[in-house]
Order: C-alpha cells, then structure tokens, then sequence
C-alpha cells in the first residue's frame, strides 16, 4: 500500500484502466447471464416446447421453416400423441378498448385456459386452473391492474372490448405478477382464445400458421419417437385436405412438423421468439460484447504489466536489499503479487461503483432491464470472485518474476539494466494499439454503414407524409375519407393502401409459379410518394377497368418473371376462378422494406374486393398542427367507434434502425474507452522513458539539440510501435468489417479512407499523448537534469 500511495501517478493509471476494464467484464457477464437465462424460470421448461413445420421439396431440400402455426396442430396432435401432456396456443391481437369516451387500440394476447397451469406465471388471485375457462374472462398483470383500477385488487372489474360492432363488458378472473424481464412471453392483458364451429371444421386450417403453439410432454418422452407421431396424425388428419391444396393451388411441398426446445427461442436466428413472442436476440450481440469486454481487459492489464516492468529499475535497490537481507525469489514473488492484487482489489470495488452508475445507461442501449441485485446472484458471483483472481495474476504474475529474479550486487551499485531490448513491452504496447486500432476500424465502419443506411435514397418520397390506420376500409369509405382530407388547405394528396404486410402467389409464362408482395392501392399512390414508371402507364380513372383487370408489376418482378417485355403479359391468380391480369406498367424498384431487406418482386392492384388498412396524407411543409388537427376529426367523424392514431412515414422508417444506433453508440463507447485506456499507459510509459534519459536529454541540450529533436527522439520509438500496431491490425479488422456488412443486401464498400481516418486518428491521439511529456522533458534545464546525476 505505501508503494501504491508513493507513486500516485503510476498507481492511478493501474486503477483507472483496471477499473474500468473490471466493470465493462461486469456488464458483459451480465449481459450473457440474462440472454442465457431466458425463459429457465418455468418449473417445467425442459418439458416444454413449441410446434415448429418446415416445408420439404420433392427433392428433399428444405423450402422455409418457421415456429407457427394455427388452430389445428395443439388440440389435434395432443389428442392422437399420449406423451403430449397439454398444450397451449398463444396469439396476439389489437382490439378496440373503450375507456369512458375514449377509444383506444389496446394489445391483448389469447390462449387456452391451460396456460397457467403449463407456464409458471404466479397469480396474485385467482385459479390457475379456472381462471381462463370463461369466454368474456379476463387475466390481467399487476402493472395493468394497477393503470385500470389503482389496485391489484380487481377481480370482479370490467373492462369494454369491441366484439363485432359493439363493445362488451370483459370481467376480470385474475391478476398475474408482472413477468420477468427475461420472458420470451410478456403480457399485460389474457384473454380466453375462442375458436368458432367453422374454423373448427374448416380443415384447411391445418395450413393456416399465424399463432404459436406449445405442448407440455410427460417425463422422459422420447422427442423423436413424439415428432414420429406428430407426422401420422397429421398425415391421416389432413389427407383429405393435402390433397385438395396440391391440386387447388399447386403446392408440391410437403409439410414436416417438428418441436423446437421453449429455451432454445430467444438466441435462434431461424426459429426466433416472434409473432407474440418478444425480446428475440442473436448470439452474435454476446460474442461482440464479450469481445469488447475482453479487449478492454486485456488492455488494462497490459498497461499494469507493461508500467510495472518499466518501473522496475526505479525498485531495484529495494530489492536488492531486501534479497541481501535474507527474502528469497518466492518472498519477493508473492509480495509483488499482493500488491497486484491489492491495487486490483480497489480497481474491483471501484468497478462495483461504476457498473452501478453506468447501469442505466447500458439498459438503454443494449434493450434490456438489468438490475444491480444481479450482481448478487451466487453464479455471477462466483464469476466475479474468478475474474478478481485472473485479473490478478494476468497483471502481476509476470512483473513479478522479472523483478524477482534481478541480481542484487548489480542493483546495489546502480549497474543493473533491463536485458535484452524489451521485446515483451514491445510487443504488448504493439498489441494493446492493435487492438484498440481494430475496434476505432469496426466502429467507423458501423458509423458508415448506419449513415448509408438512414441517408440512402428509398426510392420514394417520405417527407411531409402522414399515416393514419384504420383497417377493413372498403374503397368507398376510403374514397370519402379523402375527400374529407383534402377539404384541407395544408393537405396535397391522400392515397389509400392495404394494410401490414401482404403477399401471395400467381403464375406467369403459364405455369411458373411467383411469390410477390401485394400492394393494393388507388391511382394516387405512385404520384404521392414520386415513384416513376420505367414503362408503360399507371392506374388511371379514365380505364374503368383498372381495378378488375389491370396490374402494375416492378422492375424485380420483371427480372424473376423473365420477360423481355413485361407489357400485356398475363399474371394468373389460378386458385381462384376466372382471377386473370394484364400488366399494363412497370414500377421503378424502390424500398418497399427496410434496407436490411433486398428488394423483391411486387405487384400492385386496384381489386375491389381487397380492403385497404392505411392511408398515406401528404401535408405542406410547416402545417403540421392545423393538418392533424383537420385529420384527427375528419377520422373521428367518419369512423367514431375506432381508435385514432397518426405516425410520420420517415421517423417509422428510421426505427427500422434502430438496433444498428444502438451498436454504433455500444461500438463508439468500446472504440472510446480502449484508446484512452492505452493512451494513459502509453503516457505512462513516456514518463518513464524521460525519467530514465534524464541524463541523455541534458547533454544532447548542452551539445545545442533542439526541442524538436529532442521531441522527436523521444516520440519515435513509440510511434514505431504503434505504426506496426496499425499493420497489424488493418487486415483483421478489414475481413470482420466484411464480414459484418455481408448481413446487408444494400451496405458500403469499404474504402481506403476508412483505414486511413483511422490510422490517422490512433496516430494523433498516441503522438498527442507521448509528445506532452516529451515537450516537458525537452524544455527542462539541462543544468538542473545533469546536476542530479
């Protein structure tokens, strides 16, 4: 500790990187351990698991997988398969809430009364066996109890949901604690699932996948021998109806179902926790941050190695003494060692501090709400106990055998130099620069990627435009809709579209089979958003017989269809009857989707029988108040039993963004603190190389040297190190940028300015860093620094 205290500077250097190098381990390990303990509280998880299909071609090659599926699948295979104990389907919905005057879209998530008694989700009151039984029932959570009724006490309650055309009274039959925050299932509201006599005998809906289904197996159930099962009944269920599909709409694939672990959700890319489902995450986020973390570690540690060897000839005549007096190599190794973990320990303690405050923080950028009670759980605490002990000995157990091993007549008359030419310190600063070198590298690139991708031309025209929802809007009710609007002054164009996302299938060239997104639009829609055509003609109300038998088709559609010349082909919806449409114009490609999506084929009517779900309003420049205002009660007038909601088009297009702003502010932050990190042991390591040419520098002055010369012996060493340090590390950091710009259809080349800038950057920050105490040795009295020796 009195060595500590005696050297301030080097000691402070030590702890800060330490430090902050413990508490970005910290945060990881806790990261990991919450994307790893997702969904395990279930007293029953290795029991449960969630119906998932493929679809296999006739060669056998697989042709789409997901984890959906419909009303059919959970009642039917626990009925025909004994080792299905229960099942539970679980869907999603927004229906109309009536609170007062006031009307609202409220999200609500149905399943089978089973739910409670299948999941391990406590009730605060209420049967977990009966609460779901009723058709008007509700279950709410704490929080929602408590935002409805200012009590958890709410059982017996009502609440006003849209059933039809009229609301309803729903009564409350249970109140859930809020669920975990590491729940791939969150709800607020649970409602009974109602399945109608015709859904019921409608066997198609074994084709029909838009909810999830789990099914809770016996003990020691076989999985393959149940999913062998799975296949009889559904092959002997649905024959009558494979076969009427294969030859109504032509589908040659074969359906395969299979069970897909409940824990194995939230880290699967390919079979994620979605459609109801929430917090799907990609392992890929843990490796990142795991590695940052360790690069930011291993930093640190590399300055307490790096300071305390270069500090070595400072110490050496204590330990000569203490080596005269009788210390032997393994008393000195374990004082040198306490020490090590004496100034770890505080870097520790000071790392609990940080991660408390840098919590919050670290909540909002990586989507999560972690807790500080976390770090008392007995794994991670374990954890952390073994990262104190690693960190530890990583840091001091080389510095202590070098300082060990120093020959106590040579340090006794000052004669004791390190040997050799400090490969190992070489090495580490080269190493510690490479590093930091590799994260600046991804984090512009990330910088670059997400500047293109919020900056990239659509392809369309989001300025200015407004949405409004309101789905099942006929095309008259949407025709007077627009009307209304455009009484406006501050409103240009309003242009009605379908809702969600919409695609389907229909042939070209006779028999060749296309899949496409389907757009159902009016002839305003293109001159709104300033899509062009690149032939032909857009819908127009001087053909009246647009919308039954004219389509418009982009230019991917094109290309996939293999015309030449798309005008006046034939696009046949043959499922269903006499459904035959010619092509009458050709769309520009544009981003229908977000940028991580590549542009595919679509298609765009005017049928009369689709209904549309939005509308997009074009408003002037600096109206916006008096337009929403205008917009708010046109749509309440027209439609006063349906919730009211408005969204700008170019601020939902940059949530899809979202998560890479995230990264690029995670990224910059790692980029940030191994650079300042390295450079306050490289400022460390300039200290000391001044220290030790104190004598060199005095009489280079005396001999006429200039301070830039002086400089300039003094920086070249380390500048060279930190230029190999580039070398290195350009290769690496050029193929894992590649490498993750590869997940992107539209992204940036790689330039050589990128490297540069980076280069550049690293290069400054160092010269900065060693130069400041360069300048200070080199204008210092040359009289003064040769009098002390």
């Amino acid at each position: 500790m009195r060595n500590l205290l005696r050297n301030r500077v080097y000691s402070f250097i030590n702890i800060t990187g330490l430090s902050m190098g413990l508490a970005c381990a910290m945060l990881i390990m806790l990261y990991v351990k919450d994307e790893v303990s997702f969904d395990r509280f279930h007293s029953n998880v290795n029991n449960i698991y969630r119906v998932a299909n493929k679809n296999i071609k006739p060669d056998g090659s697989t042709n789409g997988i997901n984890g959906f599926s419909g009303y059919f699948q959970g009642p039917r295979f626990a009925a025909g398969i004994p080792e299905i104990q229960s099942f539970v389907r679980y869907r999603q919905n927004n229906l109309d809430m009536k609170e007062g005057t006031e009307i609202k879209s409220q999200e609500v998530f149905e399943t089978d009364s089973s739910f409670f008694t299948s999941f391990s989700f406590p009730l605060l009151s209420g049967n977990p066996k009966t609460v779901l039984k009723q058709p008007r029932a509700l279950v709410l959570s704490e929080k929602m109890a408590q935002k409805q009724f200012g009590t958890t006490n709410a059982i017996g309650k009502t609440m006003l949901f849209k059933d039809q055309d009229k609301f309803v009274p729903y009564v409350v039959s249970g109140v859930a604690k809020n669920c975990p925050q590491n729940s791939s299932i969150k709800f607020d509201i649970l409602m009974p699932l109602k399945v109608s006599s015709e859904e019921e005998a409608n066997n198609e809906n074994w084709f029909n996948f838009f909810m999830n289904t789990f099914v809770v197996l016996a003990p020691g159930a076989n999985i393959a021998n149940v999913e062998a099962k799975m296949k009889v009944v559904y092959e002997s269920d649905a024959k009558e109806s494979i076969k009427m599909v294969a030859e109504k709409y032509g589908v040659k694939d074969k359906a395969v179902y299979f069970l897909q672990p409940f824990t194995n959700m939230h880290l699967n890319t390919e079979l994620s926790a979605s459609n109801g489902l929430t917090d799907a995450s990609n392992p890929m986020f843990s490796y990142i941050l795991s590695g940052i973390a360790l690069f930011i570690l291993l930093i640190a540690c590399i300055n307490f190695v790096n300071l305390t060897v270069a500090r070595s000839v400072k110490r050496a005549k204590e330990i000569g003494i203490r080596k005269v007096v009788g210390g032997n190599r393994k008393q000195l190794i374990m004082q040198f060692l306490g020490e090590s973990f004496v100034l770890c320990f505080i870097a520790f303690v000071l790392a609990l501090v940080l991660v408390q405050l840098i919590l919050p923080v670290f909540n909002s950028l990586s989507n999560k709400a972690l807790s500080i009670s976390y770090l008392f759980d007995a794994r991670l605490v374990a954890g952390y106990i073994a990262l104190f002990f690693i960190t530890g000995l990583l840091a001091g157990f080389y510095p202590a055998l070098i300082l060990s091993n120093y020959n106590p007549v040579q340090t006794l008359y000052s004669r004791f130099r390190l040997a050799g030419k400090n490969y190992l310190q070489k090495g580490l600063v080269i190493l510690q620069f490479a590093l930091a070198s590799f994260l600046i590298i991804a984090t512009l690139t990330i910088f670059s990627q997400f500047n293109y991708l919020t900056t990239e031309d659509l392809g369309y025209d989001d300025s200015n435009l407004v949405i409004i929802e309101k789905w099942g809007i006929n095309h008259n009710e949407a025709k007077l809709l627009k009307q209304e609007l455009i009484k406006s002054p501050g409103i240009l164009e309003v242009s009605p579209k379908n809702g969600g996302f919409w695609s389907t299938i229909a042939k070209v060239n006779v028999d060749k089979e296309i899949n496409f997104a389907y757009e159902t639009i009016d002839e305003s829609y293109l001159p709104l958003l300033k899509i062009p055509l690149v032939k032909g003609r857009n819908f127009s109300k001087d053909f009246p017989s647009d919308s039954t038998h004219a389509v418009l088709v982009n230019e991917s559609f094109v290309k996939e269809a293999g015309w030449k010349e798309p005008l006046g082909q034939e696009v046949n919806f043959w499922y269903n009857e006499n459904e035959k449409y010619t092509v009458v114009g050709v769309v520009k490609d544009y981003h229908y989707e977000a940028l991580g999506r590549k542009i595919g084929a679509q298609l765009f009517t005017m049928k009369p029988g689709n209904h549309f779900g939005k509308a997009l309003i074009k408003i002037k420049p600096g109206s916006e108040t008096a337009s929403l205002r205008h917009i708010e009660k046109t749509f309440k007038q027209l439609f006063p039993v349906s919730p009211y909601t408005y969204k700008f088009m170019d601020q939902e297009n940059l949530k899809n963004y979202e998560a890479e702003a995230k990264w690029k502010q995670i990224m910059l932050f790692g980029a940030v603190l191994t650079i300042f990190i390295s450079c306050i042991g490289l400022f460390g390591l300039s200290v000391l190389s001044a220290e030790k040419r104190t004598k060199e520098i005095g009489i280079r002055k005396v001999l006429g040297a200039s301070v830039s010369s002086v400089v300039t012996i003094l920086s070249r060493d380390f500048l060279k190190l930190v230029f190999i340090a580039l070398i290195i590390s350009i290769p690496g950091a050029w193929m894992a940028a590649n490498k993750w710009l590869d997940n992107y259809p539209y992204r940036i080349t790689l330039s050589w300015w990128l490297f540069a800038s980076a280069g550049v950057m690293v290069i400054v920050v160092a010269l900065a860093t060693v130069s400041f105490q360069a300048i200070r040795a080199a204008v210092a009295n040359p009289v003064k620094s040769l009098r002390t020796e």
